[in-house]
């Protein structure tokens, strides 16, 4: 999947959270809201051009340590986003597997968390020549 592709399915994922949310999904908002941020942060770091292998994006952990390493140690992204993204994680692993119920209020903070760190992806790792099929990024519905 190219950057593009990614961007489209953050920002379709971030639209998911708030849906979600607003429908009293807390559970499924936090799902959505890391989603948008992993395919965000897969995006950025694909257009950033840094070293790292496709196979280490595809997990959680190593999309999440490359995100940091070349993203938040770098400085080209603040590091709290850098912590939201680890924040959203853990989050969403209670969501999806602990069985008890998300707070409400973390819920939506994971929600209004993945529109900022998606918008701060799509502005700030914008392609600087993009292909005739993605003249921009999609825009955050």
């Amino acid at each position: 999947m190219n950057a593009h592709e990614l961007m489209v399915k953050a920002v379709r994922a971030a639209a998911s959270a708030k849906l979600l949310l607003d429908s009293g999904d807390a559970d499924g908002a936090c799902n959505r809201a890391y989603y948008a941020m992993f395919d965000a942060a897969r995006a950025a770091l694909l257009v950033s051009g840094a070293p790292v292998e496709a196979e280490v994006v595809r997990t959680h952990g190593g999309l999440i340590s490359a995100f940091s390493l070349h993203l938040v140690k770098t400085g080209r992204v603040p590091v709290e986003l850098g912590r939201g993204i680890n924040k959203a994680e853990e989050i969403r692993l209670v969501a999806d597997y602990k069985g008890d119920p998300v707070d409400p209020e973390q819920a939506a903070w994971a929600v209004q968390q993945a529109a900022e760190f998606v918008e701060v992806m799509q502005r700030e790792f914008a392609p600087q020549q993009p292909g005739p099929s993605q003249d921009t990024w999609p825009k955050p519905s």
